[in-house]
């Protein structure tokens, strides 16, 4: 029996490319799908799934012959942390876009991984097109980001940002300023989780990554805090914030419309249902739960206020 593998959030291609219909050819003469190659890649198709833990290392077994660890990931299981800090409008249009099933929308964040400080820092454009992403991002260091305007964020006066590594780097940067000044976005929620992650080892781009201890931070301000401020996480990847009866892991498959014929394989083997999750979206859903309340997630005092969230 075929799995149900096609999300519900949107239309989608009459074949789409994590669907056994049409199953692509295997892509002989491919390149590995490193990190250098990705991230070139800015237009992708991506399935996400919520598994039991259980099942985990059964995945692990299943796609040792056919992927690489990522080479960022610590540990026999190569994992990093992901620290993610959402920007949105102060009506939150960004996240009711993923609750009202919007065909077009997009996502401002700004992300390091590890352990933060002294790390590189990313500033990503993230658009969903019916089931396409495009996602463009620009990287610069720590000391850029923060740079030297009395705390004011570099993103509002991009003219003040000294050149970055490349022309690519640069343009993406001002085209994220552009749009983030242009919605009013201001810093809204912190995400973060620990991500397991592979790549295709002979794929021109195939990935696939697991995430678990997902937790978020409401916020308002610009620090990207590091993995040693523990204080005020509040957990999403639980039987609530997941809807299932289950703590799960986040386990997501990324590939071009023409998906590697193992991937496919893996979801037919292990029958798995496509889910819709949004990691910023669900954070907002929980938050809900303290809905009257405003966290100051910098200095970790709690306010009394009569707006809703």
């Amino acid at each position: 029996m075929e799995p149900t593998i096609t999300t519900s959030e949107a239309p989608q291609p009459a074949a789409g490319p994590l669907s056994t219909q049409h199953a692509p050819r295997f892509q002989v003469d491919a390149g590995p799908s490193r990190k250098d190659v990705k991230d070139k890649i800015i237009e992708r198709f991506e399935q996400k799934y919520i598994i039991h833990p259980n099942l985990v290392p059964h995945i692990r077994r299943y796609i040792r012959p056919f992927c690489i660890p990522d080479p960022n990931g610590k540990g026999e299981i190569p994992e990093y942390t992901v620290t993610t800090l959402q920007l949105d409008t102060p009506s939150l249009d960004l996240a009711l876009a993923k609750e009202r099933k919007t065909f077009a929308r997009f996502k401002l964040r700004i992300r390091t991984y590890g352990k933060g400080g002294s790390a590189p820092v990313f500033l990503e454009l993230k658009r969903k097109v019916g089931s396409v992403i495009i996602k463009s991002r620009s990287k610069m260091k720590m000391a850029q980001y923060k740079g030297d305007n009395d705390g004011r964020p570099i993103v509002w006066y991009p003219t003040e940002c000294p050149m970055l590594g490349s022309p690519v780097d640069n343009h993406y940067f001002l085209e994220f300023s552009r749009v983030a000044r242009a919605i009013g976005a201001r810093p809204r929620m912190l995400i973060r989780y620990v991500r397991e992650s592979y790549f295709g080892a002979n794929d021109d781009y195939a990935r696939l990554t697991f995430d678990r201890r997902i937790c978020y931070r409401p916020t308002k301000s610009w620090n990207l805090p590091g993995i040693e401020e523990v204080d005020g996480w509040r957990p999403m990847d639980t039987q609530t914030g997941l809807n299932r009866p289950f703590a799960g892991y986040i386990f997501e498959l990324k590939a071009m419309r023409d998906a590697p014929r193992w991937m496919l394989e893996l979801v037919e083997r292990f029958n798995l249902t496509t889910t819709g999750f949004c990691k910023y979206a669900t954070a907002w859903r929980m938050e809900s739960i303290y809905r009257g309340f405003e966290y100051d997630a910098q200095s970790m005092n709690t306010t009394v206020t009569n707006n809703s969230i």
